[in-house]
């Protein structure tokens, strides 16, 4: 059995201006232990087909117009609010791209992970040690004193640690990264990756990464879905993506990623190639 399946899933919100479709029949699968990137452009439907794993979209203004989101077998969509709570965190989790919107300012960082301890491993005795435990695994110096901090006290790149801490401490089976480095320098960028690729490999854990960026995916991601107003144009294994696009999409996108070694009088961007793209 597959950990999580969609099956033609359609997703369109109504406006004041008019329906907008933002996923369009959407289908992919996942075991266990496998990585996904979502890649594509900011209005290409993938956060939104993320969100709606564990139906975190309001319904309105949202509405499901058909397809499946199976999760270890069960569909979603049908789910009750209970046993939709249980399964976010528990079963699903996410790390989001701003960290400090993410976090509750007026609770310290050991309240925040206490919380989805108690609720997701309730046998846990000691849940000041878990927590210590997990702000250690993703590299928190001193986590028997940073715990006690409020977010305001935190860098970005610690709050963006403590988040993936609060994810993991609750042991879901699947990990969805959205962006979870856009608002942080490269060099942290590059750690917080890191962590995640040792994390996921140490834990066996299902990882979805969210991006715009090919150049993050190399190495994190086997495979690659790219997004294309709300579709999936392209899906497959990411190095042979990677050596070589078919859609006109994905070569846009990898040419936009600069590289070392590759002379060019001009960085080539989206718009450079929208024609080939329509």
């Amino acid at each position: 059995m597959n950990l999580l399946e969609l099956h033609n899933l359609s997703i369109r919100f109504r406006t004041e201006n008019g329906t907008v479709d933002a996923v369009k029949k959407v289908s992919l699968s996942m075991k266990e232990g496998d990585s996904l990137a979502i890649v594509g452009e900011s209005g290409s439907g993938k956060s939104v087909t993320a969100l709606s794993l564990t139906r975190l979209i309001p319904t309105p203004p949202a509405e499901y117009v058909s397809g499946k989101i199976l999760f270890l077998g069960r569909d979603v969509l049908k789910m009750t609010p209970r046993q939709i709570r249980l399964m976010r965190g528990g079963g699903i989790a996410y790390v989001f791209q701003e960290p400090a919107t993410s976090l509750n300012p007026v609770y310290s960082i050991r309240s925040q992970i206490a919380e989805g301890i108690h609720l997701h491993r309730p046998d846990i005795s000691d849940v000041d040690a878990e927590i210590i435990k997990w702000l250690g695994a993703v590299g928190i110096v001193d986590p028997e004193k940073r715990m006690h901090d409020y977010p305001h006290q935190l860098s970005g790149g610690m709050q963006q640690r403590a988040m993936i801490a609060m994810a993991l401490s609750c042991r879901p089976r699947l990990l969805v990264a959205d962006e979870p480095t856009t608002a942080l320098d490269v060099t942290i960028q590059a750690q917080i990756l890191s962590e995640l690729r040792r994390l996921r490999g140490e834990f066996g854990m299902s990882l979805i990464l969210i991006t715009h960026n090919f150049a993050i995916i190399r190495g994190l991601c086997e495979r690659v879905a790219v997004m294309f107003r709300g579709e999936i144009v392209e899906y497959g294994d990411t190095e042979s993506l990677l050596k070589n696009p078919q859609h006109p999409y994905t070569k846009a996108l990898i040419a936009c990623v600069p590289q070392l070694g590759r002379k060019q009088s001009r960085l080539r961007t989206i718009e450079d190639s929208w024609a080939a793209v329509k």
